[in-house]
């Protein structure tokens, strides 16, 4: 019974390992040099920090400690503690790929495509593996726990959009669109993935 405790924990953590690597390796090479908004953290940070002058660093901070409060308050310590290794393998790889200075430059439709399939993959990794990406995964895992009836992809996906929405101004149109297109690729990706499992 052990010896499968022990493996059902290494598959989690690898598991979590994997969905991490695709999400930042998607980031760092693929939305950032191609400028490729996501309605995520970042976007909702850079969108507030237009609007109340307040440094981007400590508005991505304060958000992602809130996320992860809120991961704890809600979605109990087994989320809690795959959410913060998580969190330290987003940090460390997203670091360590865009140190390399690797960026593949590809029109914004190719790198929508593969950006927001890449990155779905990746939350449904790290979903299925009782975790998060904490970032707004975590708002859409409670709501769904909350009502089981409310779809995770779905809720994250609006989540998402409206964050898009309120950057229109900052971003532009053709960034928003493109924004969006990713949005729902990576939705319809978490989707098909967590169909059978949450």
């Amino acid at each position: 019974m052990k010896k499968f405790r022990n493996l059902y924990k290494v598959r989690r953590y690898l598991a979590i390992i994997a969905g991490n690597l695709l999400i930042t390796g998607s980031y760092a090479f693929l939305t950032v040099p191609n400028k490729i908004v996501n309605g995520g953290v970042t976007s909702f940070s850079m969108i507030l920090g237009e609007v109340t002058s307040i440094n981007l660093t400590y508005l991505v901070d304060f958000i992602t400690l809130l996320l992860l409060l809120l991961c704890y308050l809600f979605l109990g310590r087994k989320f809690f503690t795959g959410t913060v290794f998580s969190c330290f393998c987003y940090l460390l790889f997203f670091s360590a790929f865009r140190s390399t200075g690797i960026q593949f430059l590809v029109h914004p439709a190719i790198g929508m495509v593969l950006a927001g399939i890449l990155v779905g993959l990746g939350y449904a990794l790290c979903i299925r593996a009782e975790s998060t990406a904490v970032g707004f995964d975590v708002l859409a895992l409670i709501l769904n726990k909350k009502n089981p009836k409310l779809n995770v992809a779905l809720c994250m996906c609006v989540i998402n959009m409206c964050v898009l929405l309120f950057g229109l101004f900052t971003y532009g149109i053709l960034s928003v669109l493109t924004g969006i297109g990713f949005t729902a690729l990576q939705s319809l990706t978490l989707n098909h993935f967590l169909r059978k499992t949450v």
